[in-house]
């Protein structure tokens, strides 16, 4: 292999230890270099010592002599470059678990960064094992999510067979991280469908204020258009004519659209800041003593505080910014999006 031509610098010096693969391969290196890489191998290189400045010699089995080849020589460059990622790429998982049992922190890190950016759905099982032994958050995290997006490919995987016949705790380990992935993109999209009920109540309580404005405000005509960009006031419009003119709200069981709009009435009552001389809304008023009178249950109190909080942030949402701050949104909503 061609990267290991900086060898060359080091052995102007004698080389003073040999190091065995499992295929018998002897590899020359230094003990002071590798030592100072890792408190393992300076144990180990301590405990082969027969003797003060004698030659020791230790091996490093389970692996390919490539694999420990690139080993040792990413401990005497104590880097990985940009153009020695496609060794870490072809031996990540090995020097995953080297970096691991010799406790080379940088290199773990980068061993895992190189395994989890080419994982593919055929070694996910065996990646997710490997992550589970040698602590690897961040490749466990990316196995978890690769099962959960696309485990019928999961389930091809000769890792798979071999854990649903002879590992029934990585089988079950797996089968519980892709319901719980499942689970929490059902809660993800509640919230989300929450979170958009709250929004719509916030516009339209904004829509209510629109309608009925103060005395220094102008109301919005019954037949004209709204001048208001993204205002729905139409459509209250026609829900306040009807529950002006229908005859069923005071009838037995009552109108459906009716409570609708008894209830909108009653949550501005409960979110409007204005005095009763300065507020137009119908109702108000009588809501809000109602609410003084009665304590609202604790489900109100949390939509009404859920609703105020839409509105602020919507209001938020449509003032002006400049353009660097939307840019950096839109980057961190896009990461947000993706992570998910």
């Amino acid at each position: 292999m061609t990267i290991f031509a900086s060898f060359e610098s080091y052995r102007a010096s004698p080389v003073d230890m040999r190091i065995i693969t499992s295929d018998g391969q002897s590899i020359a290196a230094h003990s002071y270099v590798l030592a100072s890489s890792s408190p393992v191998l300076e144990r180990t290189i301590d405990a082969a010592r027969r003797g003060w400045g004698a030659e020791c010699t230790i091996r490093v089995l389970g692996v390919s002599a490539d694999a420990v080849h690139a080993f040792i020589h990413f401990l005497y460059c104590s880097k990985v470059t940009p153009e020695e990622d496609d060794v870490v790429g072809a031996h990540g998982a090995q020097l995953l678990a080297l970096a691991h049992a010799y406790r080379v922190g940088w290199l773990k890190r980068a061993a895992e960064a190189a395994v989890s950016a080419r994982l593919t759905p055929d070694g996910a099982v065996d990646m997710l094992k490997l992550a589970r032994l040698c602590d690897a958050p961040r490749l466990y995290l990316q196995c978890a999510r690769l099962a959960a997006k696309d485990f019928a490919a999961v389930e091809l995987s000769e890792g798979w067979r071999f854990a649903r016949r002879h590992d029934a705790a990585l089988k079950v380990e797996l089968l519980k991280l892709v319901e719980d992935a499942d689970q929490r993109k059902k809660r993800w999209a509640r919230e989300k469908a929450a979170q958009e009920a709250c929004r719509q109540l916030g516009e339209a309580m904004t829509t209510l204020e629109h309608i009925f404005p103060g005395s220094s405000a102008a109301a919005c005509a019954d037949n004209e258009p709204c001048a208001t960009d993204g205002c729905a006031c139409r459509g209250l419009q026609l829900l306040m004519r009807h529950f002006s003119t229908c005859a069923r709200k005071t009838a037995p069981g009552g109108c459906a659209r009716c409570k609708r709009v008894l209830q909108l009435f009653r949550l501005h009552a409960s979110v409007c800041d204005q005095t009763d001389q300065t507020c137009r809304v119908p109702l108000c008023r009588n809501f809000k003593g109602k609410t003084e009178a009665e304590k609202a249950d604790k489900t109100w109190r949390l939509l009404v505080k859920k609703v105020t909080r839409a509105k602020v942030m919507s209001s938020l949402a449509n003032r002006n910014v400049p353009e660097v701050v939307a840019a950096s949104w839109s980057r961190y909503n896009g990461r947000a999006t993706k992570l998910r």
